[in-house]
């Protein structure tokens, strides 16, 4: 069954930690058939560790239960009033593996000529996991390498390369994605995405004399939605998580009432 929403489905992103890699599966086959047999796409991989500690929500494990040992002894009772013993949780940063696309040129040794990103709300948020995303933008652009950003969350704050442009932040929508050409340098692209569209096609750059290729961003949800089985899972009761707002709220209810969800 499909997604009762024509574009991205926003309670996917309760899945994101199992949506992401089917992006990225999905989006390395469909790039691999248009390209030419000196470049080949592949899936590669960063650690990044996240403290759950402050976040209104996490996406890997937060807490443990830890053997108290002996500088954990419960306190004596004081007076005459008993102590409880509690349980003592230990919170800890927990890895997690972000994965991501680059295209690399075998006409060169293998040089990265582009990198495709999905960005994740570890991403977007205060730590170790934007810390590295910032560093992978700033290497990229170091380098001469074409990045393409892909955002389909709506949590946290939202960095893409795009917005070190003043006038591409005048452009805001529920989605975007930014597309950084190595061969323009002072240029970007960006394609705003509202929740109540279809999901574009975008262009993917290769090296300067290549014709882009293309990304069916809808076809990639619709296969992951088709694939993971989201329909059996999903409950589209309550609001989705970061929750709605106004006008997007108000239509989604509508949506979901009328396909029967509600």
């Amino acid at each position: 069954m499909r997604s009762p929403f024509p574009g991205i489905d926003p309670y996917l992103e309760a899945h994101w930690l199992d949506v992401h890699p089917c992006l990225i599966v999905e989006s390395s086959n469909q790039i691999q058939r248009q390209l030419g047999d000196d470049l080949i796409a592949r899936i590669e991989e960063r650690i990044v560790v996240e403290n759950p500690v402050g976040r209104s929500r996490s996406f890997g494990p937060d807490v443990r239960v830890v053997e108290v040992g002996p500088s954990g002894e419960p306190a004596a009772a004081s007076g005459a009033v008993a102590l409880a013993d509690p349980l003592v949780f230990d919170v800890e940063a927990e890895p997690i593996t972000e994965r991501f696309i680059e295209i690399i040129d075998l006409t060169t040794g293998g040089r990265v000529v582009t990198v495709i990103e999905f960005v994740s709300p570890t991403n977007k948020l205060s730590g170790d996991g934007r810390e590295k995303y910032q560093k992978t933008q700033l290497e990229c652009r170091d380098g001469r390498v074409s990045l393409v950003e892909v955002d389909l969350t709506r949590d946290g704050r939202r960095e893409l390369l795009a917005h070190r442009w003043a006038g591409a932040r005048r452009y805001d929508s529920t989605y975007q994605v930014s597309v950084w050409r190595a061969s323009w340098g002072t240029r970007c692209e960006l394609y705003p995405i509202p929740l109540r569209d279809r999901l574009p096609a975008i262009r993917i750059p290769l090296r300067p004399t290549d014709a882009d290729v293309a990304l069916d961003l809808q076809t990639l949800v619709d296969t992951a939605y088709a694939t993971a089985r989201y329909d059996r899972t999903t409950d589209y009761g309550p609001d989705p998580e970061p929750p709605l707002q106004g006008d997007e709220q108000a239509w989604a209810d509508q949506l979901l009432k009328a396909a029967g969800r509600r």
